[in-house]
């Protein structure tokens, strides 16, 4: 009979016999050989075999040879006596663990596992080197092929190499690290990491409700403004969002400013994207003068609520001329924008200070400053330690406030406890000295006790606190190459004679200015909203140093994170994230026109019996919002399949809908409503068009803009509104982006509303009322569609399907009164996703951030 297998041959023990008997071998246990002539001590039998091994006791002894037993034993003997024994064992456990069941690499934990690891010794580690070695196949493993070295004229260093390959994109100071570990894609002119490489959904989210996250947003623009300060002010009352006082109260610099700006003087058109205002602290409001009189709202402010005025302390000087510094943090997709913006202001608010003073020669300077600020974003509620153990304070800083602020950061439960948008200054050592690091240890005093260690309750935002050296270009430029590099480090730390001692800062290592800013992540609470907010910290610092300061927060066990879970921390708390979640705006149109090639392309490629039939399925507009079609702006074409792909909707004899002449934008284009002050604008629903208007033009004279009723139509104006939304699953379903909103009619909302009410009742009580999945099968009518969910998903923190969405001012005041016909507190609608035939309903609520 021929051998069964290649290579088997008569007599000749095959590979399977083989592995059998190495596999036998390693679980053998060997036995303690002992020398001829001799006897155990407890009386056992002598045992001459030449290699003994371990089995089965054949000597069975009766009550009567157990008399002789000693009634104590030696334990230190007894232990020597069996040590070969215990040795035998372990060895045997770990050879039988280790022998052709699991290669080097694999038993190596997750986190240094590589893939190179299974044909190269040298990506594993050492103490199993040796076994990978012997485990390695000679004949198959590759051959690293060497290219020619080019010659001396034509060398250039792994610097310049680098530097060719961001001739399309820039690269951040973390790019190399992060694209080891992470996904990486081009956007906005950037190097960006989109997620990690690792499963990092779920633990990402953990880590931004339980631990800590880290994402590094250095790619976020700083533009710089200089001028005297009623100008600078005068400046962005002209171009930003006037519902908010927040202009005003953030001028001391003790707080940042996070609100919207628009096109020169068309507020609420011309919505361009959010932005934050930081304001320098003047060494003249750092020294205030004590004097008489009531308190002011910036003091309550700069003081808090609940503390009092002791000395009533204002500053006495008029600093409407003073020179003033501000930064303005934007997105990289609107930077160009804001930048013209910010500068076609400028121009409008000289203009007006020279016709009012012709004498007073003023001048607003401008500066790009990427590249120069560096910034992280640390979110969770372990931040505050982790921020605490990382970085390390230098002497000098003597401010009681500080040291108050940052002995209590131990014991900080969350970053929601300090004063929202809150600003601290300081100056740290080089993070590098210190590490490893080791994050701050809360500590938990008795009740009985005071702690010693004020609470963060009693820190109040100040001029005083937020002072930093941050704000000098020069030190900045100073400090943007570390005088010291990282192997300059490893010789200081060798010399030292005990191993694992921190090293001391030197007169000459790097001081490195700080900025830390309070983020919170949250809106205002909702009636049926079960999520949380997320708060942290944003660090801010100087060029150069992000490298150093990403090795000591990254080793604290703070995870990072890239784009998608940025853009989930801001649904996790109900908050609109830019761009996607800004509907009408350029950069959300670009995002969404890209976005739309990528799926549609997808969608091409993918067979025609395994992709999603649009026509069928009654999706108008697979691939982006219509909005003109939803406003009434454009007339819908019937969806029909092409070998092109698919023709959606189209403007009505090819006319353009611009209108409106003058220098603000035409509302005959959508535009978003957006502000703290909407829900009220928009409380009564039997509001007339008009009233709308006059509301408007009250916030517009409050920042001396011209009324907008000379040049907008009153109904252009109401009918192409668009207010943002966020919907919760009344049931099962999650929604997704693009996903339809659509409208009911009173006899459906009362079934859908009937249906929801009695789940969890005797489902036969009462045949002829519809069920629940009944009613979902209801395919809805496209002439019903009134908004899109520009982001949607199942809600981790609230377990059930949430979304963020759009839809007309008209419709959501039409919504707001079938909930008072029906008796609701909150409107209803019903959500499909785009590739689904199932209808969910859900409730809805306006969306005020």
């Amino acid at each position: 009979m021929p051998p069964k297998r290649k290579g088997d041959e008569p007599g000749v023990p095959s590979a399977r016999e083989r592995k059998k008997l190495r596999l036998a071998d390693a679980r053998m246990i060997a036995v303690q050989p002992v020398a001829s002539g001799s006897s155990e001590r407890q009386g056992h039998q002598q045992t001459n075999h030449p290699n003994p091994v371990a089995g089965p006791s054949k000597t069975v002894m009766s009550l009567d040879t157990l008399q002789g037993l000693p009634a104590t034993i030696d334990v230190e003997r007894f232990t020597e006596a069996r040590a070969y024994e215990i040795h035998a064992m372990q060895k045997a456990i770990k050879s039988a663990g280790e022998s052709s069941t699991h290669r080097a690499w694999q038993t190596l934990p997750r986190h240094l596992r590589r893939r190179a690891a299974s044909h190269n010794v040298r990506r594993v580690p050492l103490r199993v080197r040796e076994k990978a070695r012997a485990e390695m196949d000679p004949v198959k493993r590759k051959t690293h092929k060497t290219l020619p070295k080019r010659g001396k004229a034509k060398q250039i260093t792994r610097t310049e190499a680098l530097l060719k390959r961001q001739h399309d994109k820039t690269w951040l100071e973390t790019h190399i690290w992060h694209a080891k570990r992470a996904k990486m894609e081009n956007l906005w002119g950037y190097r960006l990491a989109v997620t990690p490489t690792e499963k990092a959904f779920r633990p990402s989210h953990r880590a931004s409700i339980h631990g800590s996250i880290l994402h590094d947003a250095s790619y976020y623009a700083t533009i710089e403004l200089k001028g005297p300060e009623g100008l600078l002010q005068s400046v962005l009352e002209s171009c930003c969002d006037p519902q908010s006082s927040g202009i005003k109260q953030c001028m001391l610099g003790s707080r940042v400013c996070d609100t919207h700006i628009y096109e020169h003087g068309c507020w609420p058109l011309g919505l361009i994207g959010p932005i934050t205002i930081i304001w320098q602290p003047s060494p003249q409001l750092s020294t205030p003068v004590a004097i008489e009189g009531p308190t002011t709202e910036s003091q309550n402010n700069h003081m808090g609520k609940g503390k009092q005025n002791p000395g009533k302390m204002e500053p006495t000087a008029d600093f409407s001329c003073q020179q003033r510094v501000i930064w303005i943090r934007v997105h990289p997709a609107v930077f160009d924008e804001v930048f013209e913006v910010l500068k076609n202001s400028a121009s409008h608010a000289l203009q007006t200070s020279k016709e009012k003073n012709p004498d007073l020669a003023s001048q607003i300077e401008m500066a790009d400053l990427r590249g120069s600020i560096n910034a992280f974003e640390i979110m969770g509620p372990k931040s505050s330690q982790v921020i605490k153990g990382a970085l390390s304070p230098v002497g000098s800083e003597d401010r009681a406030d500080f040291n108050k602020f940052w002995a209590s950061l131990s014991d900080l439960q969350t970053a929601g406890n300090i004063p929202r948008r809150m600003v601290i200054g300081f100056k740290v050592h080089d993070p590098r000295l210190k590490f490893p690091p080791k994050n701050a240890k809360p500590s938990f005093p008795d009740m009985t006790n005071p702690p010693a260690t004020p609470s963060s309750s009693l820190i109040f935002p100040s001029s005083i606190i937020a002072q930093t050296e941050i704000w000098d270009e020069a030190k900045r430029e100073v400090l943007k190459k570390p005088k010291y590099k990282k192997k300059d480090l490893d010789e200081r730390r060798s010399k030292i004679l005990i191993p694992g001692t921190k090293l001391n800062p030197l007169r000459q290592d790097d001081r490195i200015p700080v900025m830390l800013i309070q983020r919170s992540l949250e809106s205002p609470p909702a009636s049926f909203d079960g999520g949380q907010g997320i708060h942290g910290w944003t660090l801010l610092f100087p060029a150069g140093w992000s490298m150093a300061l990403l090795s000591s927060l990254i080793y604290t066990g703070t995870r990072f994170a890239g784009q998608r879970e940025r853009r989930k921390q801001y649904f996790e708390a109900a908050a609109p994230g830019f761009p996607i979640d800004y509907p009408t705006s350029r950069a959300c149109e670009v995002a969404s026109e890209q976005r739309a090639e990528s799926e549609r392309a997808r969608w091409e490629r993918t067979p025609p019996a395994k992709r999603a039939s649009w026509e069928k399925l009654g999706t108008r507009s697979p691939w982006r919002a219509d909005w003109g079609v939803v406003l009434g702006l454009e007339t819908p074409v019937a969806v029909a399949a092409t070998a092109e792909g698919l023709v959606t909707t189209q403007r009505e004899n090819g006319q353009d809908t611009a209108t409106v002449q003058g220098d603000a934008p035409s509302v005959r284009h959508p535009w978003l409503l957006r502000g703290p002050k909407v829900p009220s604008i928009l409380a009564d629903p039997f509001t007339p068009p008009y009233e709308f208007l006059v509301q408007i033009n009250k916030l517009r004279n409050k920042y001396r803009m011209p009324p907008l009723d000379k040049d907008v139509p009153t109904d252009d104006l109401w009918q192409t509104a668009l207010v943002m939304t966020r919907a919760k699953m009344a049931g099962r379903g999650a929604p997704s982006d693009l996903a339809n909103i659509y409208k009911m009619n009173d006899i459906e909302a009362r079934k859908w509303l009937r249906a929801i009410n009695k789940r969890g009742s005797d489902p036969h009580g009462n045949v002829d009322e519809p069920m629940e999945h009944e009613l979902a099968e209801v395919k809805a009518e496209q002439e019903d569609i009134i908004g899109y969910v520009t982001t949607g998903d199942l809600s981790l923190s609230r377990g059930e399907g949430f979304a963020l969405g759009a839809i007309p001012v008209v419709q959501y005041v039409a919504l707001r009164k079938q909930a008072l016909r029906l008796a609701q507190p909150t409107v209803i609608v019903k959500i499909r996703n785009r590739e689904a035939t199932t209808s969910r309903m859900a409730y809805l609520e306006l969306l005020d951030a």
